[in-house]
C-alpha cells in the first residue's frame, strides 16, 4: 500500500509540474489549516433541508456540535441523523484533520465566480478513511469554497460553502454536501421510503445523486462542549 501511494503521488506531481509546486501547496494548506484550528468548539444552530429519493426527511431544525479533534454530532427533531455513517461529516476540520498529508498544486478554478486555487490531498495515514480530497481554496481569505472527498467506505462526496459572518473562523453559513445515494450507508433509525416500487426500479433510485444542505442560523464558538453530548 505504502508503494502503491508513493508511486501516486510521483505520477501526480509529474502531472503538475514539479515538487516545487507541491511545496506552495503544503504551505497554503498550513495557512488554512491554522486559520480552521482557532476554534477548538463550537454549537451551531441551522435548518436542514434534504433531497433524498428515498428517505422520508422534512425540512428541520437541526443542532451541530463539534469538538477537537474529531467529534462531530448532527441531531434533528427525534434524535436522528440522516448524514451516513462511516467517518462523513460536514466540518471543514475533518478535512484537513491532521498534520501527515501531502499536498499537490493542481492549478486554478472559479466557483461561484471566486478564483480558488486547487489542491490534491493525500493523508499520509494509510488507514485513513479519507483517500483523497480535492481542495478549491480562495487564497485571499483561506477559505475552502469546495472539496470533494473519496472516502473508503462512502465513495466520494462533495462539500460546497458560502461564508458570512464567521468567515474569519472558516465556519459557514451554508454548506451543500452532495453524494452518490449508491454508495450512502445509513445511519441507524432511518428507513427507506420506496412507495412499493419493483426492486429495478430501488436500484435505479439508489443509483441517482443525493443532497443535504445545512443553513446556519448562529453558532456559539470556544465556549466549551460536555464530552456527554457526544455519546447519547
Amino acid at each position: 500500500m505504502k508503494s502503491g501511494l508513493k508511486i501516486l503521488l510521483l505520477l501526480l506531481a509529474v502531472h503538475y509540474g514539479s515538487f516545487g509546486f507541491a511545496q506552495d501547496a503544503t504551505a497554503l494548506i498550513n495557512k488554512v489549516k491554522a486559520k480552521i484550528d482557532k476554534v477548538n468548539d463550537y454549537t451551531a444552530k441551522g435548518v436542514l433541508k434534504t433531497d433524498v429519493a428515498f428517505i422520508k426527511a422534512p425540512v428541520s431544525n437541526v443542532i451541530v456540535y463539534f469538538k477537537k479533534p474529531n467529534r462531530f454530532r448532527l441531531i434533528k427533531k427525534g434524535g436522528i441523523s440522516i448524514l451516513p455513517k462511516g467517518g462523513v461529516s460536514v466540518n471543514m476540520g475533518t478535512i484537513i484533520g491532521t498534520d501527515n498529508f501531502t499536498a499537490l498544486d493542481a492549478g486554478e478554478a472559479i466557483i461561484n465566480s471566486i478564483k480558488t486555487k486547487v489542491v490534491k490531498l493525500l493523508p499520509g495515514d494509510d488507514n485513513s478513511n479519507i483517500v483523497l480530497s480535492t481542495l478549491y481554496i480562495d487564497e485571499a481569505k483561506l477559505l475552502i469554497v469546495k472539496a470533494i472527498t473519496t472516502t473508503r467506505e462512502n465513495g466520494t462526496y462533495e462539500l460546497s460553502m458560502k461564508y458570512g459572518k464567521y468567515a474569519d473562523y472558516s465556519l459557514p453559513d451554508k454548506i451543500d454536501f452532495s453524494f452518490n445515494t449508491k454508495e450512502y450507508k445509513l445511519p441507524k433509525g432511518v428507513t427507506l421510503n420506496f412507495n412499493e416500487n419493483p426492486s429495478s426500479e430501488k436500484e435505479k433510485l439508489k443509483n441517482k445523486k443525493g443532497s443535504i444542505e445545512i443553513s446556519y442560523a448562529s453558532y456559539i464558538i470556544n465556549k466549551g462542549i460536555n464530552d456527554a453530548v457526544f455519546l447519547q
